[in-house]
């Protein structure tokens, strides 16, 4: 297998990744658009890890506006094989308190303004996503969390939903009453994409707050958000630190097969694919679309 390159996608309230070693900044270019911010680039022991602040440092993009194709594709290109979104939250489940962490394994896509592939008219591929979170690396953030005492729970499903303003009570009440335990703006398509783009993803969901269903708590508002996430973002630095700290030198293979992901996913064929966006695709699927030699 090739090297393992741990990637972290901070999202509100993690804007950097403190401690990089052999530091470096860099802006890829991708051809479909710009990435939300440049890749912080640098080492965390003996781990390469590529840092990029979701919302761009100083939180200047709304989750529907964020380039997630761009996103994915420059962290492919700069190597990431391993990802990790640290993500803020909102909990349906009194037990899932504020400042407690979720290696969430499920996804509800409630979103609707977003693009969620990179196929397309010209070449069409559908990927497995039944497990859409790698349970490796899901395995090993359960061991760094636990060596740095955060407090997390393994599985959860959390549903995306497509903000930026917070849910209605109305459906607040309805998500929870599915039995979905968490509510979130940015994991869709975020993991759809990285599972086309072959790269194995988890997220580390930190809860801020009881949405608005919770009748002894009030509803959620920014200021109750920003008062959770500075004691999230500690914890979360501790726990990626752990991460690399033992993380393995090569890529391991996925059990939920995220490294081959487009093995059998293609359904076009070539004399039909559109050489234009087989360009496009040239870091996403370059390993499957390049002619055998």
């Amino acid at each position: 297998m090739s090297e393992a390159v741990l990637g972290i996608i901070g999202g509100s309230g993690i804007y950097d990744l403190p401690g990089l070693t052999e530091l470096r900044e860099e802006r890829i270019a991708s051809p479909w658009g710009e990435a939300s911010d440049a890749l912080r680039i640098g080492r965390l022991g003996k781990t390469k890890v590529v840092f990029l602040a979701r919302h761009g440092r100083g939180h200047v993009l709304p989750p529907s506006e964020i380039n997630y194709r761009a996103n994915i594709d420059v962290l492919k290109r700069a190597g990431v094989t391993d990802l990790v979104s640290l993500s803020a939250c909102g909990s349906y489940k009194s037990e899932l308190y504020p400042g407690l962490f979720v290696l969430v394994d499920q996804f509800v896509d409630r979103t609707a303004k977003r693009v969620s592939s990179f196929f397309g008219k010209g070449c069409v591929a559908h990927v497995s996503l039944a497990h859409p979170v790698g349970p490796g690396l899901q395995a090993r953030l359960a061991e760094a969390a636990t060596a740095e005492e955060v407090p997390f729970v393994r599985n959860g499903t959390l549903v995306t939903m497509e903000g930026p303003q917070f849910s209605t009570y109305a459906e607040s009440l309805t998500y929870k009453n599915l039995g979905y335990d968490l509510i979130g703006m940015t994991a869709m398509p975020e993991a759809k994409l990285a599972r086309e783009a072959e790269i194995t993803y988890a997220t580390v969901a930190m809860v801020t707050d009881y949405d608005c269903w919770h009748p002894e708590q009030s509803s959620v508002d920014v200021a109750s958000v920003i008062a959770v996430l500075h004691d999230n973002a500690e914890k979360a630095r501790r726990l990626v630190a752990r991460l690399a700290a033992d993380f393995p030198a090569e890529r391991e293979p996925c059990p939920a097969g995220s490294h081959n992901a487009l093995d059998n996913a293609i359904i076009t064929p070539a004399e039909f694919r559109d050489p234009a966006l087989l360009a496009k695709l040239d870091a996403v699927a370059g390993r499957v679309l390049k002619p055998a030699a």
